[in-house]
C-alpha cells in the first residue's frame, strides 16, 4: 500500500494574464485578502497529510522562496514589538515535520515539463500535483479527498467538474465509465477540445494524484500544443496501461487565473474573513451588491 505524501507545485508560469501586477511577482503570490494563492494550495496539501512539498520554479520566482524560508529580520522586528500574535503567524507558515524543495524550470515548457522536472525527488512514489491558480473551498480539503481514493484504489486520480460546453476548449476534458455518482473510469482525455469535437463537459482542473509511470510517458511524447509538453498527452498514454479515476470533488473552485475568478474567490474569502468580514459586508450593502 502506498500512500501519497509528495506534492508538486508547478510555479514557473509567467501568469501574463495578470500583467503588470506579475512583471515582478509571481502570481502564485497574489494575496487572496492576506494571503497568497501558493499558501492556500500548501495548507491544502498538508491537510491532506503530505510532508514533502516540491515547488518547480522559474525566473523571477524568489517570492515563494523567501514566503515559505524563515524571516530572521522580520521575526526579530515583531519580537521586539511584542507582536506574539504576527510572529507565530510568520513563524508556522510551514509546520517543522514539512520539507520544501525547490528546483528550477529553465524554460516554460508546459505542465506536463513542469511535473517531468520533478522526477529526482520523486523517486518511485505516487505524488499530487496541485495548481495554485484552482482556488478550491471545501470542508474537506479537495486532496485530502482524492488521497482517500488513492488509499483505496491504489491508481492515479483526477480532479474534475462539469464545465460549460462552450468552455471545454479551456479544459482537458475526459471521458468516464461511472463507478458511483461522484466517481469514474476514465476511457478518453483530451487536452482542450473545440465543443463539437469534447468527448464530454467534464473538465480537469488543477489537482492531480499519479503514479510515477507517469514519467515514463512524459520522456516519451512528443511536444503537443503550443510548443508545450502536455501533461495530458501523458495521461492519454498512460490510460492505456493503468487504471485512471476521475472524481467530482466536493467543493466550490475558483479560477484564480482568470481575473473575474481572482475577484470572485476575494470577494467570498473576504465575506468569511473574521477581521474584516461585517465590514466589508456592511460596503457591499452600502453599494447594493448583494453577496
Amino acid at each position: 500500500m502506498h500512500k501519497v505524501t509528495k506534492a508538486v507545485f508547478p510555479v514557473g508560469g509567467m501568469g501574463t494574464r495578470f500583467l503588470p501586477a506579475t512583471k515582478a511577482m509571481p502570481k502564485e503570490m497574489l494575496p487572496i485578502v492576506d494571503k497568497p494563492l501558493i499558501q492556500y494550495a500548501v495548507e491544502e496539501a498538508i491537510a491532506a497529510g503530505i510532508t514533502d512539498l516540491v515547488f518547480i520554479t522559474g525566473r523571477s520566482k524568489t517570492a515563494i522562496l523567501d514566503h515559505f524560508d524563515k524571516a530572521y529580520e522580520l521575526e526579530a522586528e515583531l519580537a521586539v514589538r511584542n507582536k506574539t500574535a504576527l510572529l507565530n503567524l510568520v513563524r508556522n507558515i510551514i509546520p517543522s515535520h514539512v520539507n520544501c524543495i525547490y528546483i528550477r524550470q529553465s524554460e516554460a515548457l508546459g505542465l506536463g515539463h513542469a511535473v517531468l522536472c520533478a522526477k529526482p525527488v520523486i523517486n518511485d512514489e505516487p505524488f499530487a500535483v496541485i495548481l495554485a491558480d484552482d482556488l478550491i473551498e471545501a470542508k474537506q480539503p479537495a486532496m485530502h479527498q482524492m488521497t482517500e481514493l488513492f488509499n483505496y484504489y491504489q491508481c492515479s486520480v483526477l480532479g474534475v467538474m462539469d464545465v460549460a460546453r462552450e468552455e471545454t476548449g479551456s479544459y482537458g476534458i475526459v471521458a468516464t465509465q461511472a463507478m458511483t455518482a461522484v466517481l469514474g473510469k476514465i476511457d478518453k482525455i483530451v487536452e482542450k477540445p473545440q465543443p463539437a469535437d469534447a468527448p464530454s463537459t467534464l473538465g480537469v482542473v488543477g489537482r492531480y494524484i499519479l503514479t510515477p509511470r507517469i514519467f515514463n510517458h512524459l520522456e516519451n511524447i512528443p511536444f503537443g500544443t503550443g510548443g508545450e509538453l502536455q501533461l495530458t498527452d501523458a495521461i492519454a498514454q498512460l490510460l492505456t496501461e493503468q487504471q485512471v479515476l476521475a472524481y467530482r470533488f466536493s467543493g466550490i473552485r475558483y479560477d484564480c487565473g482568470s481575473k473575474l475568478g481572482y475577484l470572485k474567490a476575494t470577494i467570498e474569502h473576504a465575506l468569511q474573513h473574521p477581521e474584516v468580514r461585517t465590514e466589508f459586508q456592511a460596503y457591499l450593502n452600502s453599494r447594493c451588491i448583494k453577496p
